[in-house]
């Protein structure tokens, strides 16, 4: 009896410490993404295509009174747009299917104002459509512009209008397969060719256009879509067309009404708190970037010595997607209706560089150590297997620690990169990277969030081994994924 009762003390001492050991899932902190958001993160990169008359009048804001047979592209290849897109690693294409002037991409069955009255094709193309199925061919996804804004259609401004814009919305919505993001833009109301009155038209942008209802549309049609306005509600705008996101980067945030409103919706925001989100925000609401790879959103010719150098491009990149926030880069067709060479090689440029800047991860073989951690299933080696589905996390009580790793040699390196565990909640608010210098460690980079992902760049230093130093969270931090590079 004596050996039976030993054996079931060993067995309870075991199970009870196996499972200490263990640990537990940090509880969800705040705000937090959903499936559609998570999968959205995990692009980065993607492309605007923004195409309609402008790319044949010169104009960037078409007034609305442009002929249908101006729109005549002389060699349309959606193939060569969106495979050129896919060759340069962009996850997804954004198609202006209709701009503030009103024409429709699209044959819509509500409008003449459409590519069925161009010459293009003898009225029988569909640009939407072979856009959708040349994603589906490239294996990119695919995603729609719908202006609110219609500076063409007569009704703008009443209720007649609302209804036709819901109709063209579900028209994109059902007939061209999977969306995975609408955007809208805020641009609202003013003057117009409006059927031919040619005059200013205001409307209450709060109220007009009935979003909670477009909302639902697109709920309803498109559930996997994420929505774009400068107030959401899935993502929002940083607040600039310059290409950056601020180094304190939350994807929590709260839309504010700008001063006349009483309410934030599509164009009424408070835009510039974009750039920095809300700490503690009420919504998981991240970063969108949308800048353009020329000075103007659509192709002009004038313009092709001045398309962005890599290195524009670079800094564009480090401070979007480096700062948590997503890539959204407009690559306009040309009159030809397709991305023009010097846009092409630079796209070309920038994938490249990216491809050797962050093919060696210096940590992989490193040894690694935390000052803090809640158990064997969220370890300091979860840092480094390449998954973010395994994270390291720090004690319920703890919101400050420091990771170490030792390498396998020294090295020369200039950029780190960390992801949270965002499935949790966005944590970290201060943190620097530090590495031994005889007498401690000695700081080399800091910085302020992380969340989906952080590039922290600095300036190249050699050692066997660095340290992060998590200086403030909200909660408990977590860490998914650490790599170090040595980038030109």
């Amino acid at each position: 009896m004596g050996n039976r009762y030993i054996s079931l003390l060993i067995v309870i001492i075991t199970l009870f410490f196996g499972c200490e050991n263990k640990g537990t899932q940090p509880k969800p902190y705040g705000a937090l993404p959903s499936e559609r958001q998570l999968a959205w993160h995990e692009l980065e990169t993607y492309a605007f295509l923004h195409f309609t008359t402008n790319t044949f009048t010169d104009l960037e804001w078409g007034f609305g009174d442009e002929s249908p047979e101006i729109f005549n592209p002389s060699n349309f290849d959606a193939d060569q747009i969106i495979g050129t897109l896919a060759k340069a690693g962009f996850k997804g294409a954004i198609i202006t299917a209709k701009h503030h002037d009103g024409f429709c991409l699209w044959p819509s069955s509500y409008t003449e104002h459409s590519v069925k009255n161009s010459p293009w094709k003898n009225g029988k193309g569909d640009v939407v459509r072979e856009i959708s199925e040349a994603c589906k061919k490239f294996g990119v996804k695919f995603g729609v512009y719908l202006s609110p804004w219609d500076r063409n259609h007569s009704e703008y401004g009443n209720e007649k209008y609302v209804a036709y814009y819901r109709n063209q919305l579900e028209e994109l919505l059902t007939n061209y397969g999977d969306v995975f993001e609408v955007w809208f833009d805020g641009a609202n109301g003013g003057d117009g060719y409006y059927g031919g009155a040619n005059e200013t038209r205001k409307i209450d942008r709060t109220s007009y256009y009935g979003w909670d209802k477009n909302i639902d549309i697109v709920r309803a049609l498109q559930p996997n879509a994420i929505m774009f306005s400068d107030a959401g509600p899935d993502i929002r705008w940083v607040g600039n067309e310059h290409g950056h996101a601020k180094d304190s980067s939350w994807a929590t945030y709260t839309p504010l009404p700008n001063k006349g409103f009483l309410k934030a919706s599509a164009g009424t925001t408070q835009y510039w708190i974009g750039e920095t989100g809300t700490m503690n925000g009420e919504y998981w609401m991240p970063a969108e970037v949308d800048v353009s790879i020329r000075p103007g959103w659509f192709y002009h010719a004038h313009e092709d010595e001045k398309v962005k150098s890599l290195d524009d491009l670079l800094e564009i990149y480090f401070h979007s997607v480096g700062n948590g926030a997503s890539l959204n880069l407009n690559v306009p067709p040309d009159r030809r209706g397709q991305i023009h060479p010097i846009d092409s090689l630079r796209l070309m440029e920038f994938k490249n560089y990216l491809d050797r800047a962050f093919a060696n991860n210096l940590l992989q073989g490193a040894k690694v150590h935390s000052s803090n951690n809640r158990g064997s299933d969220f370890s300091t080696n979860n840092l480094l297997d390449g998954s973010n589905k395994t994270y390291w996390a720090a004690e319920d009580a703890t919101t400050t620690a420091t990771i170490d790793f030792e390498l396998k040699g020294e090295e020369t390196f200039n950029c780190i990169i960390l992801q949270e565990y965002i499935r949790l909640g966005q944590r970290i608010n201060d943190f620097s990277v530090e590495i031994p210098d005889g007498e401690g460690w000695s700081e080399i980079a800091s910085a302020s969030t992380v969340g989906y992902k952080k590039i922290v760049r600095f300036n190249s230093v050699t050692s066997n081994k660095i340290r992060v130093n998590i200086k403030g969270a909200l909660a408990c931090p977590t860490l998914t994924e650490v790599k170090l590079f040595n980038i030109e």
